[in-house]
């Protein structure tokens, strides 16, 4: 393997394009930094210009590699995290693409994940899996017997462009249609066609891999009508995928880990061990449970995934989430609220609490609409900034306390450390309020880019530039640790407030 002594990681996230350039302790040494804008061709549709995206990447690595003062050939390798269940289509032969990427954020499909919920063949599908699993009690079945379809998932938004885009389904029909998540399609890119691949964790991520059997849904596919033709081998996550076209970057770089961002911030945070959880606040707030070799299926707002794959070892995670947690701040300094985001933690503690207000921004732990919309309630005459900001900020906790309890509920790990990351998790407020509600510590790192840092991991590792898993552990920087400082029961009354808020919500969405 190459002996580089740096490794890049680059993130695609779902706003922001982060490259960053580390050395073998870890340290970052340069960066770089690219705001993707989506495209809104139609109300509800989500989409990004690929060849928008992929010259920020290129850009961006150029750019980094430049600001770290380092050289091309002194990068050991490139690892890429990329926000999961985007996806693109193209032609085989010719490299062109069919149509845009399509967002995991897309709504176009949302009438049809509405009524494939409730068509009696889903049903039925979850009686016969149900009656399956309790004769033979094997978890495999588990899965199936309470699958429902979600707008984030690729499947039926793929079923959708075999159904309208005519160029695509005749290309299918030779054998001539390619099928990939942003990182399947940059390494298409990078290798200039002659690599076509994508990793573990990304594949699981798309709603259309069986992570039991770790293969392509056939089932699944024939259901939508989905050619098994389109989709592409699934390689380990750290693993040599080959190497950039020379030209691209004047040398030749390895690509050495593909990985979903999620799955990329769990491993930057070296939650390696069954029981680490992991939280990033981002765009929205994922919290995410090692579940070791044990792979439980999915239940109400909880979903199995392959975390990554090395070799022989395959370690799973659980994984809850809930939408417009940085979208929603974002919104707020957009209209004026506050003006710095980092005044907010001081604005919520500045009052004693909200005086009643509540924000619902949209997310419920088992009901997927849509249509549903962030609102304020309890609003007065009397109401402040202060008030509408920690109601915002409150709402995030709340959230995080309630997925909190259905994990602690249905995953049956002790559960070990907990580590925050992203963008959202420098807002002390919500990380103390967090730690009080569900009385544990919360880690969080000095680096809040957690996905590239475990996408740069994963490649160092392939590479030679670390060892093992155990010498990642030594290079963990610890920021803060927030440890519960008031009894849960003192924030009883507004989370009932609020709780009763999202469920009057909930009636009238």
């Amino acid at each position: 393997m190459r002996s580089g002594r740096f490794v890049v990681g680059v993130d695609v996230g779902s706003t922001v394009l982060k490259c960053h350039v580390y050395d073998g302790a870890a340290a970052l040494r340069g960066s770089s930094c690219r705001k993707l804008e989506s495209l809104y061709p139609h109300p509800g549709w989500v989409e990004l210009d690929p060849e928008v995206l992929w010259s920020q990447f290129i850009e961006a690595v150029k750019e980094a590699v430049q600001v770290a003062g380092v050289h091309m050939r002194q990068i050991a390798g490139l690892g890429i995290s990329t926000q999961r269940s985007t996806f693109i289509t193209w032609h085989r032969r010719t490299g062109k693409p069919f149509h845009n990427f399509i967002s995991w954020q897309d709504l176009r499909c949302a009438e049809l994940v509405n009524s494939w919920n409730r068509s009696l063949l889903l049903k039925v599908i979850h009686v016969i899996f149900t009656v399956l699993h309790f004769f033979t009690r094997n978890d495999r079945y588990l899965a199936p017997s309470s699958f429902t379809f979600s707008t984030k998932q690729a499947s039926l938004k793929l079923s959708w462009v075999f159904k309208n885009l005519h160029e695509a389904e005749e290309a299918a029909k030779e054998n001539n249609c390619c099928f990939g998540t942003i990182d399947t399609w940059l390494l298409y890119r990078l290798t200039k066609g002659s690599v076509y691949a994508t990793d573990y964790s990304n594949a699981s991520s798309t709603g259309v891999f069986e992570p039991f059997t770790k293969c392509w849904n056939p089932t699944l596919s024939s259901l939508l009508s989905i050619p098994m033709s389109i989709y592409p081998p699934v390689r380990d996550t750290s693993f040599n995928f080959g190497s950039s076209d020379s030209e691209i970057f004047g040398v030749p770089i390895p690509i050495l880990a593909l990985v979903a961002d999620q799955q990329a911030a769990m491993f930057g945070e070296c939650c390696f061990h069954p029981g680490d959880v992991k939280l990033t606040m981002g765009t929205g707030a994922f919290w995410n449970v090692n579940t070791g070799e044990s792979l439980f299926s999915s239940w109400r707002g909880l979903y199995p995934l392959i975390g990554w794959k090395i070799g022989d070892e395959v370690v799973y995670l659980t994984e809850g989430s809930f939408s417009n947690v940085g979208t929603a701040i974002k919104w707020a300094q957009e209209i004026n609220l506050f003006t710095d985001v980092h005044e907010t933690a001081k604005m919520a503690r500045s009052i004693a609490d909200s005086e009643g207000v509540c924000f619902l921004p949209g997310f419920q732990v088992s009901v997927h609409d849509p249509y549903s919309c962030a609102s304020f309630m309890g609003l007065k005459p009397s109401t402040t900034r202060n008030h509408l900001v920690r109601a915002m900020l409150e709402s995030v906790a709340f959230r995080n306390k309630q997925l909190y309890d259905l994990i602690v509920k249905r995953i049956n790990i002790p559960l070990r450390t907990i580590r925050a990351d992203g963008g959202v998790s420098n807002n002390s407020f919500i990380l103390q309020m967090t730690s009080d509600l569900i009385n544990k510590k919360i880690e969080k790192p000095v680096n809040a880019d957690m996905s590239s840092l475990g996408a740069a991991f994963l490649a160092g590792l392939a590479s030679g530039l670390w060892a093992d898993k155990e010498q990642l552990k030594k290079l963990r920087q610890v920021e803060a640790v927030f440890e519960p400082q008031k009894d849960s029961e003192e924030y009883k009354l507004a989370m009932d407030t609020w709780t009763q808020a999202m469920q009057h919500a909930l009636q009238h969405w």
